[in-house]
């Protein structure tokens, strides 16, 4: 961040007085501040961009080519202000092509790549010489079986090596990616790939998650058998070999259609590393919704808008470059293993893990960043909670000599989570809380090296992201909790929905409550120096005699309690009726709800939130329902509350445990404890 500002000072005479007068800068001058991204990384364009974002009066602010031959001037826009551009609808860098895998692999060398671990299978690390002829391989692989570019290429795969060069070989492709992991249940997997009609599958038949193997045969058939669209289907196992191959290829000699053929086969001849260029807003992937309450949104990203905001995410905010390795606990199910993966834009090792963060125990994780010399360690909230709970202290167990930065995503930490790294892990780490969205594949709000680090807090708002808090009336607010909105566009917005090509269903998800506003879902809070509180999700609010309350708040009450291991809120309330408080807790070993625990636990929360906030119904669940990526099911409980059958409610087969539905639906039915 620090030589990006004496960047801007040197290169385009802009001189900023602190983070927050850079931040109001990148969104006032959105030509100048993302014309300056793509000269800064030295962005290579194939074609010549127009201007960096179609409005009224076309701004010149890029780069004649990647890299500036020495003395030729640096084209800028300093001074010139963006004339308003409509959302959705603004045009990044029309005219331009590029190619993500062009910059996610232009470093050559014999330094590490990739580190490969997982529970059951050998530690891999390819350097980055060995990647980019492993990319190189699967791209002629692909190229044989008929792939170019806007076809998809669709993978059921873990988070090992395989994924991250099958991914790389499409985008240099042109084509499409999108990925699930094994653990999805059959028809979640359908309900994600039919929309997108797929011309290769690349599985597994088998992972490997908390100490058991789990055989994936019959359902990779299945998911085969039930993609029409398929030309082959690619069988990615470690015990594979020449037999496999040679079973593959009898097989398509035979005339089946999806051919088979093993990744030992697709992947044995070399070939030419070389990349399409492609216009900045062509897809790259096809990211999902939960689908936690009906069929995913299949959600199109553009290969110029997430190189622009990753490099600026991961580089700037992130801080991180070539002598870094970064680590993010994730499956392939979730955006954090693409973000993840553009570690590479940056000269990261990206190490990966495929298996279960409880493995053999809740410190297998914490193993892995130290011996692999983790500098940058990412984990869900959730998960740091999990830890503060069980009573763990890894920084006693573990030197974390190279640890200089934690990363939390996937729900809120609060205060006490913050208190237990520094107290816990490490005192003098950088943790930085980040909140965005899969619809972004980034986040609004972010870490930032330049400013301290509060209790309980996200740092700062993220460069070249109009984040604001709007209240009922779309007024921004401060020292408030408001709807989370962006009121200018951001490069990695989605370049659409997959199948809606009239833009309804884009704009019905995110514009139709304030027109040209961007309205994420999130509740949130900005103090006047930048940080920020997010409060849980909008469409799951308290809302009890006008007092309106994140349930991450109502958590971080229910915590304190001892006889709660985990719990979930819901309100059944909606505008025209205050409805019911319902509460479900996890209860610790020991500890019963009957009618004294039950008082107490509403005596606690009406006196620490308000008296308003006291539970209605309390019941007793073996755990809490949450999706694969850790967040509770707030808003499909509700509308099972609300009557609706739990088959349209929820999706059991995107849940991370799809049996606590039914303890819940039982608990629903069970007489309370009277109070």
């Amino acid at each position: 961040m620090t030589r990006y500002l004496r960047w801007l000072a040197a290169e385009r005479g802009l001189r900023f007085d602190g983070y927050d007068d850079l931040w109001r800068w990148s969104v006032a001058d959105l030509d100048g501040f993302w014309g300056s991204i793509a000269e800064y990384f030295e962005v290579r364009f194939h074609a010549r961009p127009e201007r960096v974002l179609a409005s009224p009066t076309p701004v010149e602010a890029v780069p004649r080519r990647a890299t500036r031959t020495s003395g030729e001037p640096a084209p800028s826009s300093a001074g010139r202000s963006s004339r308003p551009v409509s959302m959705p609808g603004a045009d990044w860098f029309p005219g331009a092509t590029l190619n993500y895998a062009e910059h996610a692999l232009a470093r050559a060398g014999s330094e590490p790549a990739l580190v490969c671990r997982s529970e059951a299978g050998p530690r891999r690390e390819p350097s980055r010489d060995e990647l980019r002829r492993e990319v190189a391989a699967a791209r002629a692989g692909l190229l044989r079986l008929g792939v170019g570019r806007g076809d998809r290429v669709v993978a059921y795969l873990p988070n090992g090596a395989e994924a991250v060069v099958a991914f790389l070989a499409t985008a240099s492709l042109g084509a499409i990616w999108s990925s699930c992991p094994p653990e999805f249940g059959v028809e979640s997997v359908l309900d994600r790939f039919r929309q997108i009609e797929p011309k290769v599958l690349i599985g597994v038949d088998g992972y490997d998650y908390n100490g058991r193997r789990y055989d994936r045969g019959p359902d990779l058939e299945r998911i085969v058998a039930s993609l029409p669209s398929l030309a082959a289907a690619v069988l990615v196992s470690p015990t594979a070999g020449k037999a496999d191959s040679a079973n593959a290829s009898a097989g398509a000699a035979d005339g089946g259609r999806p051919r088979r053929l093993s990744w030992q086969e697709l992947t044995a001849d070399p070939g030419e590393l070389a990349f399409e260029p492609v216009p900045f807003d062509h897809p790259l992937w096809i990211l999902y919704s939960s689908g936690t309450t009906g069929l995913p949104k299949a959600i199109v990203q553009g290969h110029g808008g997430i190189l622009l905001e990753h490099l600026k995410q991961l580089a700037l905010h992130t801080d991180l470059g070539p002598d870094d390795r970064f680590f993010w606990y994730t499956t392939t199910g979730w955006m954090m293993w693409n973000y993840l993966v553009s570690g590479l834009l940056v000269g990261a090792t990206v190490v990966l893990y495929d298996g279960s963060p409880g493995w053999p125990d809740l410190e297998a994780l914490y193993r892995l960043a130290d011996e692999e010399a983790v500098t940058c360690f990412g984990v869900s909230a959730p998960f740091l909670m999990a830890c503060r709970a069980a009573g763990l202290e890894p920084g006693n167990r573990f030197a974390f000599g190279a640890l200089r930065a934690i990363g939390s995503t996937g729900a809120p930490l609060p205060a006490e989570g913050f208190d237990w790294v520094y107290e816990h892990v490490k005192s003098d780490v950088w943790l930085g809380s980040l909140s965005g969205g899969t619809d972004v594949c980034t986040g609004f709000v972010g870490p930032n090296p330049l400013q301290p680090v509060r209790r309980g807090r996200i740092q700062c708002r993220s460069l070249g992201a109009k984040v604001e808090a709007f209240d009922e009336r779309g007024r921004g607010v401060t020292g408030q909790v408001g709807e989370l909105v962006l009121t200018e566009p951001l490069p990695s917005m989605p370049v659409g929905f997959w199948n809606d090509d009239s833009g309804e269903r884009y704009r019905e998800s995110y514009f139709d409550h304030w027109p040209g506003v961007w309205r994420h879902g999130d509740w949130i809070e900005f103090d006047e120096d930048g940080s920020s509180v997010i409060h849980g999700r909008s469409d799951s609010t308290l809302n009890r005699g006008g007092v309106r309350m994140g349930t991450s708040e109502f958590y971080r009450a229910a915590a304190e309690l001892p006889e709660i291991e985990d719990c979930v809120i819901v309100d059944t309330g909606s505008l025209d009726n205050e409805g019911k408080l319902w509460l479900f807790v996890v209860l610790a070993e020991g500890a019963d709800l009957d009618a004294p625990l039950a008082d107490r636990i509403r005596r606690h929360l009406r006196s620490r939130l308000s008296p308003r906030h006291g539970p209605d119904e309390i019941r007793a669940i073996p755990e809490v329902p949450t999706t694969l990526s850790g967040k509770k099911l707030e808003v499909p409980i509700k509308r099972i509350l609300a009557g609706e059958p739990v088959e349209t409610a929820v999706n059991v087969g995107t849940l991370q445990n799809p049996e606590s539905i039914a303890s819940l639906v039982a608990a629903i039915g069970r007489a309370p404890a009277e109070s």
